[in-house]
C-alpha cells in the first residue's frame, strides 16, 4: 500500500513539474526520498529532478497529506504570509483530492544549526524576532480570520499535561488537593493569555521551524505555520527564547525578550502603555503555558501515535516550568509540587526505560550467542560425521 502511494505521488509530481518546467518530466527522471517528518502525520519527501544538463539537480519538497489531512488552512496562510513579506515555502501545485502539494525547497540548514554553535546566538535571534511583527499583522487570510486562541482551546490545552503527561504517561492519580492546585494553575495561565494584545500568532515558531536561505543572500525562512491563530503577543517570542529543543541562559533570554518588548513598540504592535514589568511577567507565565502543553503534547505522541522521539523533550521542557514558576511567590506551591511529586516520577521512568532497554539488548546478545554457538556446534558434528 505504501509502494503504491509512491508511485501515485511520483506520478503526480512528474505531471506538475512538467507543467511548471515545460518539459517532458517521467517519473523516473525523479529521485524521491523521504525527509524528517513532524509531530503532525503528514509526510516530507524532497524531490529531486536530474533530467538533460541540469547541474546541480532541481529539488523541491512533496508533502503527502491524506485525507483525513488537510491542505488547509496551510495554502491559504502561505499566501498570507507571502503577501506580508514573510519568507515562507512556494506552494507550486497541490491537489486537496489526492492530499498532496509540491512546496519550494528551502533546503537542510535549520536556525537550530546555526544558532547553537555560532559564538553570537543572540544575532540570529534579533534576526528572528525582527520577523514577528510581520507574522503579527496577519490575522486573515483568503478564507476568512484565524480562529482565535481563546479560553476553550487554551484550556484544552492545559489538559494535555494533567491527562497525557500525569495520567497516562506517568500514571499518576492526583489527591483532591493536587487537583486544585493544578486547576488554580491552569486558571492564571488562561488569564494571562487572555489579557495581552491579541496578534497573528505563528504558534510554533521556534529554532526546528525557522530556516537559513542562502541565495540570493541569506533569509530566514518560516515553515510549520499551518496552525496560525489569532492570541497572546508574547506567544511567539515565548517559543523563540524558551524552546523546548534548547536551553539558554536566563540571562540571554531575559535581554532578549527585551530586546522584542522595544522592537514591537517600535513596530506599534505593543501599546506604549505596557511597561516591562507587564512585559516581562506576561512573558514568563506565557512560556508556563506553552511548556505545560508541550509536555502533554510530547506524552501523547508517545503513548498515541507511537513517536517515541519526543520523550526526550520531557525531563528539559518540564524543569522549564519549575525554573520559571518558582520566581513568583504565587505559583511557589506549584513549583514544589513540581519538584517533589513530578520530576522524580519522569526520572523513575526514565530509569525503567532505560533498565529496559538494558535488559532487552543483553537478552539479544545473549540469544545471538546461543545462536552462534548452535552454528558452531553444528558445524563441528558436520565434520565429525564427514571425517568418519
Amino acid at each position: 500500500m505504501a509502494k503504491d502511494r509512491i508511485l501515485v505521488l511520483g506520478e503526480w509530481a512528474a505531471k506538475r513539474l512538467s507543467e511548471l518546467l515545460k518539459q517532458n518530466i517521467l517519473p523516473a527522471h525523479l529521485d524521491i526520498r523521504i525527509l524528517a517528518g513532524d509531530a503532525s502525520f503528514r509526510r516530507y519527501f524532497r524531490v529531486e529532478l536530474a533530467i538533460g544538463n541540469a547541474q546541480p539537480p532541481q529539488s523541491f519538497v512533496l508533502v503527502d497529506a491524506p485525507p483525513p489531512e488537510s491542505l488547509e488552512p496551510f495554502v491559504s496562510i502561505a499566501l498570507a504570509y507571502a503577501e506580508a513579506n514573510v519568507r515562507v515555502p512556494k506552494v507550486l501545485a497541490s491537489d486537496a483530492k489526492l492530499g498532496v502539494m509540491l512546496l519550494e525547497d528551502f533546503g537542510d540548514e535549520l536556525f537550530y544549526q546555526r544558532a547553537t554553535t555560532a559564538d553570537k546566538p543572540e544575532q540570529y535571534y534579533q534576526r528572528a524576532i525582527a520577523e514577528l511583527p510581520a507574522i503579527m499583522r496577519v490575522l486573515e487570510h483568503r478564507q476568512g480570520t484565524l480562529p482565535a486562541y481563546d479560553e476553550a482551546l487554551l484550556r484544552r490545552e492545559n489538559a494535555l499535561f494533567s491527562d497525557w503527561l500525569v495520567g497516562t504517561h506517568l500514571q499518576l492519580e492526583l489527591s483532591p488537593a493536587e487537583q486544585k492546585l493544578w486547576q488554580g494553575f491552569s486558571d492564571r495561565l488562561v488569564e494571562n493569555a487572555l489579557q495581552q494584545p491579541q496578534v497573528g500568532v505563528h504558534r510554533d515558531y521556534h529554532s526546528r521551524n525557522l530556516m537559513l536561505l542562502n541565495a540570493p543572500e541569506t533569509q530566514l525562512g518560516v515553515i510549520d505555520f499551518q496552525d496560525a491563530v489569532c492570541g497572546p503577543i508574547t506567544y511567539d517570542l515565548v517559543s523563540l527564547l524558551r524552546d523546548c529543543y534548547v536551553v539558554w541562559p536566563d540571562k540571554m533570554v531575559q535581554e532578549l525578550s527585551q530586546h522584542g518588548y522595544k522592537a514591537l513598540q517600535a513596530a506599534g504592535i505593543l501599546p506604549s502603555s505596557v511597561s516591562e514589568a507587564q512585559w516581562q511577567h506576561w512573558f514568563d507565565w506565557m512560556g508556563l503555558q506553552r511548556h505545560t502543553k508541550a509536555s502533554g503534547i510530547f506524552a501523547r505522541l508517545y503513548h498515541r501515535d507511537g513517536k517515541s522521539g519526543y520523550l526526550n523533550d520531557i525531563p528539559a521542557t518540564v524543569d522549564y516550568l519549575r525554573r520559571v514558576a518558582s520566581k513568583y511567590p504565587e505559583l511557589t506551591d506549584y513549583s514544589d509540587w513540581l519538584q517533589q511529586r513530578i520530576i522524580p516520577a519522569i526520572d523513575a521512568y526514565s530509569e525503567r526505560t532505560a533498565q529496559s532497554a538494558q535488559t532487552a539488548q543483553s537478552a539479544q546478545t545473549a540469544q545471538s550467542a546461543e545462536t552462534a554457538q548452535s552454528e558452531r556446534n553444528a558445524q563441528s558434528a558436520s565434520s565429525a560425521e564427514n571425517s568418519k
